[in-house]
């Protein structure tokens, strides 16, 4: 009789294989595609015209067509998105970490950062794209102001709550303000800084596509937002419908990304991500 440990492949659930993982994936498609098939159906049976409302067999072939065009578009939309993204995680981090140490800094600088939050960015978009001469640091000026505040507001939280029952250890032991910092208040703050993170990915995305509508920039370095506008005016609908599926996949790949990544950052030591075996 063998006395090594039985392989983790044989288990189904080492991959995932539960009956609710497979319904978490399930359902939804299940449903996405009868609502395709609704669609299909209603457009064939009424001889709905594409430029009314395309179906989505004509939408997917629209994007198959102009996928080089949109492509590229989406490249620039993403360089703008990612960017963003980028300066919203390190400035609201750092400012998260100031406001941490000082609550004089947190109360007069807080304000100015809610204002900047509920300011629709439609209405300071123009404003920015006048003040700054160049149109791409003005999409990402926009874009970053739109995913700046979940960060910031999220990992302020997360920084002020650290147990106090260890922050008074902490001092007892005479630990500096820095090692308090890096040992105890950061690593609390992860789960709300990616969860901050996690909202700011989608909100940075739409963020560059405002200003793109904004700005209106034509030619080779148009985003996705251009060729929306482009293909409204020359009444070109499935092209219209292909680049909204384009910025609604990236959309939904950028939050799987981002929970992937707080998953496999807090899956080893936070209950939030913990995989437990029900009883």
């Amino acid at each position: 009789m063998s006395n090594e440990p039985p392989i983790p492949n044989a288990d189904p659930r080492y991959f995932g294989l539960t009956a609710d993982g497979w319904a978490r994936v399930l359902a939804p498609l299940l449903v996405g595609l009868l609502a395709l098939g609704a669609w299909e159906w209603a457009v064939r049976a009424n001889d709905v015209p594409s430029y009314i409302l395309p179906g989505p067999v004509e939408v997917w072939n629209t994007l198959l067509r102009d996928w080089h065009t949109l492509s590229v578009s989406l490249g620039i939309t993403l360089q703008i998105t990612f960017a963003a993204l980028l300066v919203a995680a390190v400035l609201g981090l750092l400012l998260a970490v100031l406001f941490a140490q000082s609550r004089v800094v947190e109360l007069s600088l807080f304000p100015y950062a809610v204002i900047l939050q509920v300011t629709p960015i439609v209405a300071i978009a123009p404003l920015i794209i006048i003040w700054v001469n160049d149109v791409r640091i003005a999409l990402l000026i926009c874009a970053w102001i739109v995913a700046f505040f979940p960060i910031l507001s999220n990992t302020t939280i997360g920084l002020n709550s650290a147990d106090h029952n260890l922050l008074d250890l902490f001092r007892l032991y005479g630990a500096t303000r820095w090692q308090v910092l890096t040992r105890l208040r950061l690593p609390t703050a992860m789960p709300f800084f990616l969860a901050g993170l996690k909202i700011s990915g989608g909100l940075a995305l739409i963020g560059a596509i405002v200003a793109e509508f904004v700005a209106g920039t034509g030619g080779s370095a148009s985003g996705l937002a251009y060729r929306i506008l482009e293909a409204g005016y020359q009444l070109q609908i499935p092209r219209m419908f292909a680049a909204l599926l384009l910025v609604s996949a990236t959309g939904i790949a950028i939050f799987l990304v981002m929970t992937l990544i707080s998953h496999l950052a807090l899956r080893s030591w936070h209950e939030s991500a913990m995989t437990r075996e029900k009883g």
